[in-house]
């Protein structure tokens, strides 16, 4: 008979992991909520053209990586290749920018992400991001309540050895002039420049600054920087940017020569880094966002900024375990109710417990395999149940049941009645 394997790039997340995940997503949630963001989940799948208008038609996920195919309508649709542009969709399909709504709207994701590119660690074709918008604001303050946010969550999993990194891509005005510049000089150079920024050249030449061609390294490290392009006021925004992340004491680098990987983003943009011996104790970007005050308009929206970021999880589990950070939360068994015999009323009285005991808000199990008492006694143990509570047609004769305390090792008979209402009063008793 055939055996099915999951499909190439993917992961199953098994029980023992996915605890590990439990545990970020509930730290995200607890620290987003404190920030007021609230969540929002948006389909897996899209219309193809809402991830082709506002990744850009350059970028790697459009010309490389995104998974897109007709359906039986034959409309084109594709699998989400990052969380931004759905997220923008929903906010103007159910009118999120209008005026009753307060600005800015703030709110998270979490899920499934898809790219068709070559597996490899912490980069999976099904992968999982954790990220985050707000709408609304043009405020240079809200890049810096964004960055802080971030910071803030990857302090409280644990991660100390952080690096802030961030630069501008200013305003329409800027980019244009910068545009011509990056061409002027790149021009000349055309012909050593890698076939893919050699097609980037002319349609998207800021693009090419996020090459990771060996050749074109090279070529970009002698580029005109986009911080000489500004405009007085991207100038001023980036100012203010820098000041803020000053006076709440987050270091950062400025890195003139960093861009992002989606064509959305103008003003500020940044990425946090992890110096972690996941990846051989260098700096891997961990979390990555900015602002982008065009993307709502974009989609067919009103013209309305936003600013926000995105974590890969799978990333980020590794980075925390390289660390050998405790990622999950005790996981007690209270009670293991031990069922004497294989009797129907034996095994009616054991789910019977079990169930109250669950009920009365303790973890609590039995066993299903018609195990041996001694046995059972020893699944207990394996389990770490603190307490046993042992069932026989002996005990259901006289409206009893057994308890025992497996540290203090003592054991005590009490009344069927008090174990299905108040097992809080047996076990004050130890």
């Amino acid at each position: 008979m055939k055996r099915y394997q999951r499909p190439k790039g993917t992961a199953d997340i098994v029980p023992g992991e996915s605890e590990k995940w439990q545990y970020v997503e509930a730290k995200a949630r607890e620290v987003f909520a404190h920030y007021r963001y609230h969540e929002i989940r948006t389909p897996i799948f899209e219309n193809y053209d809402v991830f082709a208008r506002t990744s850009g038609d350059t970028s790697d996920i459009v010309t490389k990586e995104m998974y897109d195919f007709h359906d039986k309508g034959d409309r084109h649709v594709a699998l989400r290749p990052e969380g931004t542009a759905g997220v923008v969709r929903a906010f103007i399909e159910n009118k999120f920018f209008g005026p009753e709504v307060p600005k800015p709207f703030k709110v998270f994701y979490m899920g499934p992400m898809f790219r068709y590119e070559r597996p490899q660690s912490g980069r999976m074709r099904q992968f999982h991001q954790i990220g985050v918008e707000a709408f609304g604001s043009d405020a240079p303050a809200l890049d810096v309540e964004v960055i802080a946010m971030a910071v803030d969550y990857l302090k409280q999993l644990g991660l100390t050895d952080l690096k802030v990194t961030i630069n501008s891509l200013g305003d329409a005005e800027s980019r244009a002039a910068y545009r011509q510049a990056l061409l002027d000089y790149l021009e000349p150079l055309a012909e050593q420049l890698s076939p893919d920024s050699q097609t980037r050249l002319h349609k998207n030449p800021l693009r090419i600054l996020d090459s990771k061609d060996d050749q074109d390294q090279d070529i970009i490290a002698h580029a005109p920087s986009i911080l000489d392009y500004l405009t007085p006021a991207a100038t001023e925004h980036l100012t203010v940017v820098k000041q803020l992340l000053d006076q709440l004491r987050i270091e950062y680098v400025v890195d003139s020569e960093m861009v992002r990987g989606l064509d959305y983003y103008n003003h500020t943009i940044f990425e946090i880094m992890s110096n972690s011996q996941a990846f051989g104790g260098k700096w891997t970007t961990v979390c990555a966002g900015g602002r982008y005050s065009g993307l709502v308009a974009e989609l067919g929206g009103p013209d309305i900024a936003g600013v926000g970021f995105g974590l890969g999880v799978e990333r980020l589990l590794l980075v925390l375990e390289a660390e050998d950070k405790q990622l999950t939360a005790p996981d007690p068994l209270d009670a293991y109710v031990v069922g004497i015999g294989n009797s129907a009323e034996v095994n009616t009285a054991s789910l019977v417990v079990v169930q109250a005991l669950r009920q009365q808000g303790y973890n609590a199990e039995r066993d299903y395999l018609n195990k041996k008492p001694k046995a059972q006694f020893k699944t207990a143990n394996k389990l770490g149940a603190r307490y046993t509570v042992t069932i026989g047609e002996a005990e259901l004769a006289n409206h009893q049941v057994n308890v025992k305390d497996m540290v203090a090792n003592q054991e005590i008979t009490v009344p069927l009645a008090t174990i299905t209402n108040d097992f809080k009063s047996i076990s004050a008793k130890f």
